[in-house]
């Protein structure tokens, strides 16, 4: 016999669009926000001076970290997308769990295990996005509900860095006990956000004749979706890792950019600049829901990618000609960059399944996406000579802004050429 549903799943039945759509982003945006709490605050410690082999020890805990969640994204490829969305929640807080003794093996390893620790820790949370966004997607309003979503991991980056920095700096926290004491701060939160994930109600008839059913994908699934869409998705693939690249260098490495551009041991730096970039990049991003013409908003979508590295190059020539200082810099940078990216989860592949009208889910072309992505940001910190010694300073800043010229070029021609071979191809009889 059928069980009838919660009291709160009932009411978001029958609330109105914008309660349903505040209720399902406080709780997405609040159970992503809370997993960067296990993810990125050891990124906030420097590890000054400390060695492991010859090489600067926050490089190595950099790539470590690295290596777990671009092997978690390949084996979400598989997994998160034939995942029964019954088990999502329960799944979700097991990775996190795991994630969290990681942290705590961080802290008791000596120095020469600890990134094999990092490792562990990023090897299950490169699967949590897939299942939260299962929660939001295949409706008339996914992506400003993705969007919100999408706003957790753009301010939760900065966030939790400052929540990192502030137990080291005015807490005197240690370093390596630093991050699994911020997991453990968010681990309340984290729970109640969950249980709010699980009285979402599952799309409405109506959803599913807009956007077409989203259902598990089995390996012929997959396969023949790729069969068929492959140039597309290959090509997509590209752009975003392309994109990836530099916002994964921003990211790990904040704090020694923020260094370089000459602001150090303000721990708030970090969450003003991201909540400036996460408002006006959920704000643009959401708003793509109005769009009811799927082929209309893919298109768009994708031409936030020239758009965006066009403020991402005018932001660097500024920077170099001395016209922009370090926090205009770092959030228009942040801007340019985001906007794309965010479009890629929030309106690129939800309008694409839609517009062919495939029955699968969004998780599947999303982590193709991220594998080649994180794969690219991977091979980068690995093949540019090696990791630097660590007594080598001012470096991060030179790399970065040259990638941002150097990919931004390459991501642009390359979505554009995109563009052309779909309207082409949608053109032939």
């Amino acid at each position: 016999m059928h069980s009838p549903d919660p009291f709160l799943t009932r009411w978001l039945r029958r609330a109105s669009p914008a309660a349903f759509a505040a209720y399902c982003i406080a709780a997405a945006f609040g159970a992503y926000f809370c997993m960067y709490a296990f993810r990125k605050p050891w990124s906030a410690a420097t590890f000054e001076g400390q060695q492991l082999l010859g090489l600067g020890l926050k490089e190595i805990l950099v790539a470590s970290q690295l290596v777990g969640y671009t092997a978690s994204k390949f084996i979400g490829l598989r997994f998160v997308s034939a995942l029964d969305p019954a088990r999502r929640a329960r799944v979700l807080l097991a990775l996190i769990a795991a994630a969290e003794l990681a942290l705590l093996g961080f802290a008791l390893a000596p120095v020469p295990l600890a990134p094999l620790f990092l490792v562990l820790n990023g090897l299950p949370l490169g699967m949590v996005f897939g299942l939260v966004l299962g929660f939001l997607e295949g409706r008339r309003m996914t992506e400003a509900l993705t969007a919100g979503l999408c706003a957790s991991f753009i301010f939760a980056g900065g966030a939790v860095k400052s929540v990192g920095r502030g137990l080291i700096v005015e807490h005197g926290v240690g370093e390596r006990w630093m991050p699994f004491a911020t997991g453990a701060l968010f681990a309340p939160l984290l729970l109640l956000c969950v249980w709010m994930l699980t009285r979402i109600p599952p799309p409405t008839e109506e959803d599913e004749r807009d956007r077409h059913e989203r259902v598990p994908m089995d390996a012929a699934a997959r396969r023949r979706v790729f069969r068929t869409h492959r140039v597309v998705l290959l090509s997509l693939c590209v752009v975003y890792a392309l994109i990836t690249i530099v916002r994964t260098i921003r990211d790990d490495f904040a704090v020694e950019l923020w260094a370089e551009l000459g602001v150090s041991d303000r721990p708030s730096i970090f969450a003003r600049s991201e909540l400036a970039v996460m408002v006006l990049v959920t704000l643009l991003n959401g708003a793509a829901f109005l769009i009811r013409d799927h082929g209309r908003a893919f298109r768009i979508a994708v031409l936030t990618v020239p758009a965006g590295f066009a403020l991402v190059i005018g932001s660097v020539l500024a920077q170099r000609a001395g016209s922009f200082g370090a926090f205009p810099f770092m959030v228009a940078v942040g801007f340019g960059m985001y906007v794309p990216y965010v479009a890629f989860h929030t309106t690129v592949f939800e309008r694409f399944l839609a517009s062919v009208r495939e029955r699968g889910n969004l998780s599947y072309p999303l982590y193709l996406a991220d594998s080649a992505g994180y794969l690219a940001a991977l091979l980068l910190l690995f093949g540019r000579g090696g990791i630097e010694p660590v007594a080598e300073r001012a470096r991060y800043l030179p790399l970065f802004t040259n990638l941002c010229v150097l990919t931004g070029v390459a991501a642009s021609l390359l979505a554009i050429a995109v563009l052309i071979a779909r309207r082409r191809a949608t053109a032939s009889p």
